[in-house]
């Protein structure tokens, strides 16, 4: 079964604040589930320390549609224009102001008393990137 990914890579992300992009730096894909950690491992944009985020089991989903859906919400990373990710796709940039936004609407619509106090993490990145990448 497909499994849908939100990969972070610390090296990666500082690389990307210090070209101006955002620290906020995350890889999206589809995978099978037992070649995942195998991919991890081997690492994309030439770094090796990636980590993996947030991961979920979907149902025979496309890669190109997921990545798609996903543009529409968040800022993908043109390949093209920089050197050190040549050739790789589902590389996003997120804004912590949309993730703190989607927690924020969550709880108020669960009915949670404190809203107010959001620090965002990286498993909430995760969280908003999957539900909006299947959405």
């Amino acid at each position: 079964m497909p499994v849908l990914y939100v990969a972070r890579s610390a090296s990666l992300s500082k690389w990307a604040s210090d070209v101006g992009l955002s620290k906020h730096v995350f890889k999206v894909g589809l995978a099978e589930a037992d070649a995942l950690k195998d991919l991890l491992a081997s690492g994309w944009a030439g770094q090796t320390d990636w980590t993996l985020v947030k991961k979920q089991d979907v149902e025979l989903a496309d890669e190109d549609e997921i990545l798609e859906r996903l543009a529409k919400k968040e800022k993908v990373v043109d390949p093209a224009l920089y050197p050190r990710i040549r050739g790789e796709r589902g590389v996003y940039k997120v804004l912590p102001a949309h993730v703190e936004n989607h927690m924020l609407v969550t709880r108020a619509l669960g009915g949670e008393e404190s809203i107010r106090d959001v620090k965002v993490k990286p498993a909430d990145f995760g969280d908003y990137l999957v539900k909006n990448a299947l959405r």
